[in-house]
């Protein structure tokens, strides 16, 4: 049987004078991009520089909204009332969209960043703010995510979601993330990487940080941009998954637009 996948990174996360990741490297190696919407990273330059990027090369644009949290990367826990979380996520999601519109196309998909990307999936009144904001926007939007909360609240809405497989992160015995202030939640091996995610996409397991063999539905693979060996580790996923041959393509084109 024929296996198509996404795959993504985290982009557009530059600000100002600092510059965070090589995204042009990475744009002709991903099949979409989670671009950052200004609270954890990027701004209005790097934005439209990154969608309009992303449209000249066909690569699925996404929003990749986060805790207002510019100073910690989005990273930290951060107090937020649910109606809070569902209008910072409305407000995020329209910047990135003016600029996908002035750019003739548009948004396709969501995967919340960070800190607020781990809540979603373990907080139902954060799941329902994140999928509330999207069916309040574009319900034609895919919800990136995780098993855990956000699955039904979708179902519920009617919108479509992609499962994410997170290709250098560790996960825990009950399938959710590893926190990152626990040694080894990033893992830097990239045979260990490439050999774990050609595993998650084509026998859908993956083995968690204390040893136990996990089910894991991957509809898109997520790497993370702003490493130091990014692109390099890019690169070498993509050839060893199309050299299980697996296809990859935008994920708004294996779910339909």
């Amino acid at each position: 049987m024929a296996i198509t996948v996404d795959l993504v990174a985290d982009m557009g996360e530059s600000f100002g004078a600092y510059t965070m990741g090589d995204d042009d490297a990475l744009l002709d190696i991903v099949s979409s991009a989670n671009i950052a919407c200004g609270f954890h990273a990027g701004d209005p330059r790097v934005m439209d520089r990154t969608v309009g990027e992303c449209r000249a090369r066909g690569v699925g644009i996404g929003a990749h909204p986060s805790f207002p949290d510019l100073v910690g990367f989005g990273r930290r826990t951060m107090e937020l009332e649910p109606d809070e979380v569902r209008t910072d996520i409305l407000y995020q999601l329209g910047a990135l969209s003016a600029f996908a519109q002035a750019h003739g196309t548009r948004v396709t998909h969501l995967c919340p960043h960070g800190r607020l990307g781990n809540l979603v999936i373990t907080r139902p009144d954060y799941a329902r703010a994140m999928a509330e904001a999207v069916h309040g926007f574009d319900p034609r939007i895919i919800l990136f995510t995780q098993a855990g909360e956000v699955v039904p609240v979708a179902e519920e809405l009617g919108l479509r979601i992609a499962m994410v497989g997170a290709v250098d992160r560790s996960y825990e015995d009950d399938g959710t993330l590893t926190p990152r202030t626990i040694p080894g939640a990033v893992l830097h091996d990239p045979d260990e990487i490439a050999s774990r995610t050609v595993r998650m996409v084509t026998e859908g397991t993956i083995v968690s940080r204390g040893g136990v063999e996990l089910p894991i539905s991957c509809d898109t693979v997520l790497l993370h941009g702003d490493g130091p060996d990014a692109v390099a580790l890019a690169r070498r996923i993509r050839a060893e998954l199309e050299g299980a041959g697996v296809t990859i393509a935008p994920i708004h084109e294996t779910l339909g637009s």
